[in-house]
């Protein structure tokens, strides 16, 4: 069973769609339990940080998704989360990356929208048949940092961490459920780590 950690950001249902059409089952909750058991876990979000980590301590989920063993992965706001701290609100997160997310400079447009391309590590398993040449869909005003922890890397102003992994812990700045093909590779290499 996946679990799709519900919690005071937008876009859950949308990566719920995605794993449906993929042929996967979920459930979208924040019950310990749940989440405790799931053979996967999805940490979604579109939102502000300062509020989403709020709501996450006054539930307890921030203690709860750093004590997970499953795979887990993080998805956007849920990207900027597992970083250390981010520039939005001045947030301590989650901290499980050790890299701080910034706000873009106003060099251009802000938010980063739109699809772009991403280059990454082959070594991990999570790019089986991801092709060099990649698109995927982005929609945020700040990044993660590059760190020891990234794993993929794109460029829109600065460079920044596309997708991140430390253990068990594995992260993507854009939308896979809205990035068509390869979005759903990625999604589909995720659930059989």
């Amino acid at each position: 069973m996946i679990a799709i950690i519900k919690y005071n950001a937008g876009n859950i249902r949308s990566v719920q769609n995605a794993l449906s059409r993929l042929g996967y089952e979920s459930i979208i909750t924040d019950n310990h339990e749940e989440i405790l058991k799931a053979d996967k876990v999805i940490f979604p979000g579109v939102g502000e940080a300062s509020s989403a980590m709020a709501y996450l301590k006054e539930r307890q989920l921030d203690k709860l998704i750093l004590s997970l063993k499953q795979p887990v992965l993080g998805i956007c706001l849920g990207l900027q989360l597992l970083c250390k701290d981010s520039e939005e609100g001045n947030t301590k997160c989650l901290g499980v990356f050790n890299a701080s997310t910034k706000r873009f400079p106003p060099k251009d447009k802000v938010p980063h929208m739109g699809w772009n391309n991403f280059l990454m590590n082959p070594k991990s398993n999570l790019f089986n048949k991801i092709p060099k040449d990649n698109d995927v869909y982005y929609v945020h005003g700040y990044y993660a940092e590059i760190s020891d922890d990234t794993i993929a890397t794109s460029n829109y102003i600065v460079s920044f961490s596309s997708i991140m992994k430390r253990n068990n812990f594995y992260a993507m700045q854009f939308h896979p459920e809205k990035s068509a093909e390869v979005g759903e590779q990625l999604l589909k290499n995720f659930l059989e780590i």
